[in-house]
């Protein structure tokens, strides 16, 4: 019925709009199809808004008001939520994030449940690092196949300064701990703020190649809680490969991107052949790659975010507590595919162009929104 998909949220698909013509059934062929054909195989579920870093480029200093615990998936519908998902949707990759998913105390036994359910599912995990170090071995046994750490300098002075918290040994402990425990491959992602890390770029990305981490740099986004991001203040990808050009030679990756979010390029020192590993950049704001855009995001309180930068969100946690037959589930996968089918064509609007005039920021941050 019309006025109850507008009561909820959905787009109503008339004859003529764009995509109407697709085919708008669910299950493996087609899952979580969109108005422009694409098909999101790649599940990034939140288990948590919690965070004990305070990003400058992400939450207040002050931190947010935390959802209560009862607003929270639980460990039961997370492991239905992905099993609907992988089981019915034709998900193929399902990253974990936060906030801090290692907040969450009943972590491993999740990893251990989907591990148990779907054998052959890549499940990786998106952390800050911090507590990583006690975790890591645990996480690994569970199943977890492989971790993205955020940490966006090797210097204490700047990293208190962009998380405003001393914990940067702790991160480096973590990510140590991990290697050994065999999650791999180890992704680094950074974050380059203007006079306080971008003169770090060249040395972290060293460091990464010498332990075999794949570092990936990350253009600022506008989702921060103060919403003080600028398009003339972030540090464009065009910059950052300048910033390595001193150290490193790069040149395109000849494999194929295949949908991912990071451009992966080889790298050399300057008149040398050897390969020394890859480094990625996530162009977001200047180049961006919504047309090939996978994703499918759960945020921790159970809603459909469809693009990350969507100021429409779908609620499923109702419909996951209101019931577990079979025709239940029918109703959870009905209207998660139909707030992907309102997936918008590029940042949250009809053309992509984070800063332009007619771009909205969302309300939440990352850390509420789950990357």
């Amino acid at each position: 019925m019309e006025s109850e998909r507008v009561a909820l949220g959905l787009p109503v698909v008339r004859p003529g709009s764009p995509g109407a013509g697709l085919p708008r059934t669910g299950g493996e062929e087609n899952g979580l199809l969109d108005q422009f054909g694409r098909a999101a195989t790649d599940m990034r579920l939140s288990l948590t808004d919690k965070c004990n870093l305070r990003c400058s480029y992400c939450m207040p200093e002050a931190g947010l008001e935390w959802l209560k615990k009862d607003k929270l998936l639980t460990a039961a519908e997370i492991v239905r939520l992905v099993g609907l998902g992988v089981n019915r949707l034709g998900v193929r990759e399902l990253r974990l994030t936060g906030g801090e998913p290692l907040v969450r105390a009943d972590l491993v036994e999740i990893i251990a449940a989907l591990r148990q359910n779907h054998p052959d599912l890549p499940i990786s995990l998106t952390t800050n690092g911090v507590g990583l170090a006690k975790r890591a071995q645990a996480l690994a046994d569970a199943g977890l196949t492989r971790l993205n750490v955020s940490m966006d300098t090797l210097h204490h002075d700047a990293f208190l300064q962009l998380t405003r918290r001393p914990f940067l040994d702790q991160v480096l402990a973590g990510i140590e701990a991990a290697s050994a425990a065999g999650l791999a491959p180890i992704k680094i992602n950074a974050v380059l703020l203007r006079g306080i890390n971008d003169g770090h770029a060249a040395e972290l990305l060293q460091w990464s190649l010498d332990r075999g981490y794949e570092l990936r740099f990350i253009e600022q986004m506008p989702l921060d809680a103060d919403h003080g991001w600028t398009r003339e203040g972030m540090i464009t990808a065009a910059e950052m490969r300048g910033l390595l050009a001193s150290d490193f030679e790069l040149s395109p990756d000849p494999r194929a991107r295949d949908g991912a979010p990071a451009e992966r390029f080889e790298v050399r020192h300057h008149g040398s052949t050897e390969l020394l590993g890859t480094v990625g950049i996530v162009a977001s704001v200047t180049e961006p790659f919504c047309t090939d855009c996978r994703r499918t995001r759960i945020t921790a309180e159970g809603k459909v975010m469809s693009c990350l930068f969507s100021l429409t969100e779908v609620d499923l946690l109702a419909l996951l507590r209101a019931g577990t037959s079979a025709a239940d589930d029918d109703a959870v996968t009905n209207r998660w595919m139909d707030a992907m089918w309102a997936k918008p064509r590029a940042h949250g609007m009809g053309h992509p162009g984070l800063g332009d005039a007619d771009f909205v920021q969302p309300d939440r941050s990352m850390s509420a929104i789950g990357g």
